[in-house]
């Protein structure tokens, strides 16, 4: 995957926008104003995404591409670095998993039907 297959992907998801709070060269999306994926543009591709505790330290082990998010909370968000190690479906379940549990967080009656 490449930086515009991971934008778009991350923007096919209801209820995403995409920001530029931290600086011109990291986007990040969020779902109804909470972040689930960062994706820095100044160099290696790459996506940080909130994950399980457990299961961020499963892929941790399994996959060296995976580790914990820089300037994160090494508990809760992951990077991933696109480098052909980790399939396209594992990035792409990985980023609906992040979206899914930030949304869970939100109230039913902010998030309405998404």
């Amino acid at each position: 995957m490449n930086i515009e297959e991971l934008r778009q992907f991350c923007l096919s998801l209801p209820g995403v926008t995409e920001h530029t709070p931290f600086d011109e060269v990291t986007l990040v999306y969020k779902v109804m104003g909470k972040m689930f994926a960062l994706i820095p543009t100044d160099h290696d591709v790459s996506i940080t995404l909130k994950c399980d505790p457990e299961w961020s330290a499963e892929l941790r082990e399994q996959y060296p591409a995976i580790t914990g998010a820089y300037h994160m909370n090494k508990m809760h968000w992951n990077t991933i670095i696109i480098d052909g190690s980790i399939s396209k479906e594992l990035i792409i379940k990985l980023t609906k998993y992040s979206y899914q549990l930030v949304l869970s967080k939100i109230p039913k009656k902010i998030k309405g039907n998404l």
